[in-house]
């Protein structure tokens, strides 16, 4: 049974994606601020996990490394939304973005890399928001939100580096772009429910793409 290991399952595309996984036969560790989940399977794990902390983050760690599991696939979906009606950058919320979608993130990844299984497969989920090519275009709401876009675009970076840093490894490292979904960050207006965006993510996850690419149903994006 393959192991997966995904942030943030305690509602939206997170949750969607632990109940793809596990209907697949997959063995789930999920992470949740509380480490709880309205959600129970014999196939699943639930740790602690505050990527504002360090000590959250190894205490996190270390357990998934004390249970002997390799990790097939680490999905990092766990991430904020903090300034979405600004259009000036205010450092406060910039910092605090960035210890959410950026240092703890990589932080926990780099932690998790020595379990990771042969031929793995390590998702970040990013977004079009980060993408230098698409940024000012109406349909990326010029102006807005640029703490976060701050964010993505460094987390693509991270991919790219890790990529290049794992390939002689045969762990395949992508940014995945979830499209626009109906969760509380996504709003009611978005496309796709956190259902479909799983399902899209899990097709690719089971993938064998080319590392180190961003992606979107299956496509290759621009960075």
């Amino acid at each position: 049974m393959k192991t997966v290991l995904i942030t943030g399952i305690s509602r939206g595309i997170g949750r969607s994606l632990a109940e793809r996984f596990l209907a697949e036969g997959y063995f789930v560790v999920g992470t949740s601020l509380s480490g709880g989940v309205d959600l129970i399977n014999h196939n699943l794990t639930v740790l602690k996990l505050d990527l504002r902390t360090q000590e959250s983050i190894s205490s996190c760690a270390q357990e998934i490394v004390k249970s002997g599991k390799n990790i097939d696939m680490l999905i990092n979906n766990a991430g904020v939304l903090l300034d979405e009606d600004e259009t000036t950058v205010v450092v406060d919320r910039l910092r605090q973005t960035l210890e959410v979608n950026l240092l703890g993130t990589v932080d926990f990844t780099e932690r998790i890399v020595p379990v990771m299984a042969p031929s793995s497969h390590i998702i970040n989920i990013s977004s079009t928001a980060g993408s230098l090519e698409q940024v000012g275009k109406t349909t990326h709401f010029p102006g807005h939100y640029p703490s976060y876009k701050i964010s993505k675009a460094a987390l693509n970076m991270y991919t790219r580096t890790l990529a290049l840093r794992l390939k002689d490894k045969g762990v395949v490292v992508s940014s995945v772009h979830p499209g626009w979904v109906k969760t509380d960050m996504g709003g009611e207006n978005a496309d796709l429910s956190p259902a479909d965006a799983a399902q899209q993510i899990f097709n690719f996850a089971i993938s064998k793409p080319e590392t180190g690419q961003f992606w979107f149903a299956g496509k290759k994006l621009a960075w």
